[in-house]
């Protein structure tokens, strides 16, 4: 088959650090299902493995983590789907089980964790394998590229909503608005959130109005009112600051990406005093989905969508890092 690899993780301008090859069709474990990819969302940390600042975990590995696709075969010891089932493989591909952390339902935390895209190979190829206990069944209703971005954008959007700690109808700060951002201001708005989005995109901004926000401002703007609640998904650790000064009192901010630009110092008095909080987002367990994925066709939450063929996964990632698009990028199988 053919599929994307990171050969020399580095910059998405430069050539042949990301390159398309032939690989074998990988073969499913005991436990696993093989998937005949359909589309792949188009995810920042597909860029952070690209570029390297991701540690390297699987030399030459495919990135790739919102697949959709249909089973194409299965272990002895698969359960649960059926060859020509329609899935959905996630970032979270395997935990332990037995851990602590797994074992109070925070499996997100598993020291034992593995993942799509980094861990093992991913979905910009034609063909990935997921374990069966990690796969998801995906509302009839959405059509391939509209539920790929749902996997971890969505996921990891709907998780950092909750760690933010918005309350009832209260006023939730978006930095940043791409692929998770849109999709998590769809809940917050159908749950009665007031959502302020800060972003540098004219297009983005735009669509974030276009969504129902009540206000859109530059990264570095103020906000009209203070917040409850805020979420950073774009990944510039000078906006923390920003942020927590952007907060009312008892306020939380939610740091949503995994990978963060360093944090300038934060002064006490002005930016964390008055019971202001700051929580990280790590990953999302099978529970985040399963209830995002219900929520979503509840709420009839869309990705805004710009789907580019497989065999262009590189110019994807070179425009999601100019920031050459809004909403979500979704790579179309071309390839076979």
């Amino acid at each position: 088959m053919r599929a994307w690899s990171v050969a020399v993780p580095g910059p998405v301008e430069e050539e042949g650090g990301l390159r398309l090859v032939e690989k074998p069709v990988p073969e499913p474990g005991d436990d696993e299902l093989l998937v005949h990819v359909r589309a792949c969302g188009v995810c920042r940390t597909d860029l952070h493995v690209a570029e390297g600042d991701l540690p390297v975990r699987r030399p030459g590995v495919t990135p790739g983590h919102e697949v959709v696709g249909v089973v194409a075969g299965r272990g002895a010891g698969a359960e649960g789907f059926e060859i020509g089932d329609r899935v959905g493989v996630a970032w979270l591909r395997r935990t332990d089980g037995t851990c602590a952390y797994c074992s109070r339902g925070d499996e997100n935390l598993c020291p034992a964790s593995r993942y799509t895209g980094w861990d093992a190979d991913g979905g910009y190829a034609e063909y990935t394998t997921v374990p069966a206990a990690f796969a998801h069944r995906l509302p009839a209703a959405l059509a391939d590229a509209t539920a790929a971005p749902l996997l971890c954008a969505g996921i990891i959007g709907y998780r950092a909503l909750r760690r933010a700690a918005l309350p009832p109808g209260g006023r939730l700060g978006l930095y940043g608005f791409g692929g998770s951002a849109h999709l998590c201001a769809q809940v917050a708005l159908a749950e009665g959130a007031t959502v302020h989005v800060l972003t540098r995109g004219a297009a983005a901004r735009q669509l974030a109005l276009d969504l129902g926000a009540t206000s859109a401002r530059d990264a570095y703007d103020m906000p009209p009112e203070p917040l409850d609640s805020a979420i950073l998904f774009a990944p510039v650790g000078d906006l923390v600051p920003v942020a927590l000064c952007a907060l009312d009192r008892g306020g939380t901010l939610a740091v949503a990406g995994i990978h963060l630009s360093d944090i300038p110092p934060l002064r006490y008095e002005t930016e964390l005093f008055y019971e202001k909080q700051i929580r990280s987002v790590t990953s999302n367990t099978r529970g985040d989905a399963r209830e995002f994925l219900t929520l979503a066709a509840r709420h009839g939450v869309r990705a805004t969508t710009h789907t580019y063929p497989l065999s262009r996964a590189d110019e994807a990632l070179r425009d999601l890092k100019a920031g050459r698009f809004d909403g979500a990028a979704v790579l179309v199988n071309d390839l076979s």
